[in-house]
């Protein structure tokens, strides 16, 4: 998650287990309008082994479960906007028909009445499966979906007040949403800046496709949200996921990320 930051650095700002893995959250936006449904996001999901959840520490809580605490049904989802197409992102979009069975009951889209906006480069390289990881752009999270995908090319406004520009990087096709409510502005930049402590600019991820336009896409992003006053939603972030950019006192020209309560 720090790529080239060792261990003996960043174990300092977020306590490792005994198997070096740290505290993560996959963070999702519903967003109303009185006609659109709009999803930010997904999450992993629920199609996962007993192995692979022991391999990640995955919690037995998805999205789904989510809305269900806010009495939102999967069905009255109209559009599902990601960030990217790897699985702790798009991972929810399917479903398994017949869990007793898994896989081989087949699957079914989670969302069934939504449409799904990414990127068309995105799109193009999850289906190809081009990353620097071979099992992040799974095709149980894909193929039955893909006839919902609406693609845009760069920055576009596929629903009113939701803006997509693209956020190259962690991939070649990312892309962060904007939009604004009576009293705010926000972005959900995805994988650009995943938690507060990637505010710092060497903690690009290791697997990310070109960390140099990571680093450089987050330092622009960042002075924008400062000079903007533009709060940032941040997508892995476990205990502050709602944030606002301020110029570090102690460094100038840097940035730091400063936790937003009781909104």
């Amino acid at each position: 998650m720090f790529g080239v930051v060792p261990r003996t650095i960043w174990s300092g700002w977020t306590e490792p287990d005994e198997h070096n893995r740290i505290r993560l959250d996959c963070n999702c936006v519903l967003l109303e309008d009185g006609e659109h449904v709009v999803l930010v996001e997904a999450g992993y999901g629920s199609k996962w082994t007993a192995k692979e959840r022991g391999l990640y520490a995955m919690e037995e809580r998805s999205v789904v479960d989510a809305l269900a605490e806010i009495e939102v049904d999967p069905s009255t989802i109209t559009h599902v906007i990601l960030s990217h197409l790897h699985f702790d992102h798009a991972g929810a979009l399917t479903t398994w028909r017949d869990p007793g069975l898994g896989e081989a009951g087949g699957l079914d889209p989670t969302f069934p009445n939504a449409r799904i906006i990414v990127q068309r480069q995105e799109l193009e390289d999850a289906s190809s499966n081009r990353s620097t990881m071979t099992r992040t752009y799974l095709r149980s999270h894909l193929d039955p979906v893909a006839d919902r995908f609406d693609v845009v090319d760069g920055t576009a406004e596929p629903l009113p007040g939701i803006v997509l520009r693209p956020a190259p990087g962690h991939t070649w096709g990312q892309q962060s949403i904007e939009w604004s409510d009576a009293e705010r502005d926000l972005v959900f930049p995805g994988d650009l800046c995943p938690t507060r402590l990637h505010a710092h600019p060497s903690t690009s991820m290791a697997y990310d496709m070109e960390p140099w336009t990571s680093l450089r896409g987050k330092q622009a992003l960042l002075r924008r949200c400062a000079d903007e006053g533009r709060l940032i939603v941040l997508d892995h972030d476990p205990d502050e996921p709602l944030a606002r950019a301020l110029e570090s006192p102690e460094r100038p020209g840097r940035h730091v990320l400063e936790p937003v309560h009781g909104l």
